[in-house]
């Protein structure tokens, strides 16, 4: 009996001797909670209706709900300094004319979680050395890059205050063309303004703005200033972030563009999971179907009446060739969306988990089958230096 006393105390002393030592050394071997926090938001119920606590046509009760949570930014960047500004001679002759004046400029954006996370547009924050966040309730703060996705045009902004305002994720996927909408932001740095209008169009891609594009078109006054803004429905629930307009004059002229919350959600998720976006790629050339690919591919005129797009090539062992896709394919709808251009199949293939198999829709020659496809990971794109 004292021999097992004295083996089990030598055990326990060493095992309390290693779990010392490891946790001086590698405390992390330790901590098996997973790194990544889901950000808390607030959305809304699938089953909301419309509600309007003013006078009858009045959005008064949307705007206050929905601008207590939507903030001004204002960013700084260092000025440029010419390479030559402590030369004697470029001293002699130029002064300090080396040394070029600050760059500001001004945005919106969107408190989204308690916790203070920003939902704002890439090209407000993009460069900035310093970012400062202006609440409508005048409060102020430094805000803290947490990512950015130029492919989207959307950037994550994080600021260390309380008792924050949270706007409520509205259903961008249920608007519908006709659907009265506020645009709320901070337009010329005049103070947060609030201009309605109803959805123009869904869907719009193919403007040159962003690399995925699936913009929601309004007729909400949208100027300078109001990038990063909310555009929110009568409810005053997010629907989307705003983020261009089309002008000739620099001013609102009735047509604007708003990226959709389901994709500003999507890119927020990665972001503070991964750093980064994460996106899926098949390996196919794709083009628009026409009536010179249908007879080029031997495909039936009528295919083409019914939309899609024609897979051209195919990357050998890419994830397409292994699932069985083929020049020829007509792809008419990804993971159940149905998509009529290239830029409606990118961006659906684009928001595909990799590694996670989805079905495409597939015409081939006379029979429509669903081929199960693992995308692979999207690559960003080098920039030549």
């Amino acid at each position: 009996m004292r021999k097992f006393w004295l083996l089990f105390s030598q055990t326990v002393t060493v095992f309390l001797a290693a779990y010392f030592v490891v946790a001086t050394l590698k405390p992390q071997w330790l901590d098996r909670r997973p790194s990544f926090t889901a950000v808390s938001v607030i959305e809304a119920p699938a089953s909301s209706v419309q509600r309007s606590t003013g006078p009858v046509g009045s959005f008064s009760s949307a705007a206050k709900i929905a601008s207590a949570a939507v903030v001004s930014i204002n960013t700084s960047k260092a000025a440029a300094r010419n390479p030559q500004a402590d030369d004697p001679w470029f001293k002699f002759f130029f002064g300090d004319q080396g040394r070029g004046e600050p760059q500001g400029g001004l945005g919106s954006g969107v408190i989204i979680s308690p916790s203070g996370y920003i939902l704002t547009n890439n090209h407000v924050v993009e460069g900035a050395d310093e970012i400062e966040v202006i609440l409508n309730d005048t409060r102020k703060a430094k805000a803290k890059v947490i990512g950015t996705d130029p492919d989207t045009d959307l950037a994550i902004l994080k600021i260390d205050l309380d008792k924050l305002p949270v706007i409520v994720l509205g259903n961008s996927d249920a608007l519908q063309v006709g659907d009265p909408v506020l645009a709320i932001g901070n337009p010329f740095g005049v103070g947060q303004t609030v201009t309605g209008g109803i959805v123009s169009a869904l869907g719009r891609n193919q403007l040159g703005i962003n690399t995925f594009e699936n913009f929601i078109q309004t007729d909400a006054a949208i100027n300078p200033g109001n990038s990063g803004g909310a555009l929110v429905d009568v409810n005053g629930a997010l629907m989307g972030i705003n983020t261009a307009i089309y002008s000739r004059s620099g001013g609102s002229m009735g047509i604007g563009f708003a990226i959709p919350v389901s994709t500003a959600k999507q890119v927020l998720e990665s972001i503070v999971k991964d750093g980064q976006v994460t996106r899926g790629w098949i390996g196919v050339e794709p083009q628009e179907l026409n009536a010179e690919l249908a007879e080029t591919f031997n495909i039936k005129a009528g295919a083409v009446q019914k939309g899609g797009v024609i897979i051209t090539g195919v990357l050998q062992n890419g994830p397409a060739a292994q699932a069985g896709i083929r020049p020829g394919d007509v792809i008419t709808a990804v993971d159940g969306k149905a998509v009529g251009s290239v830029t409606e199949l990118l961006s659906a293939v684009a928001m595909l988990k990799p590694g996670i198999a989805a079905p495409l829709t597939v015409l081939r020659k006379d029979s429509t089958t669903d081929i199960a496809v693992t995308p692979g990971k999207r690559q960003r794109p080098k920039v030549a230096r």
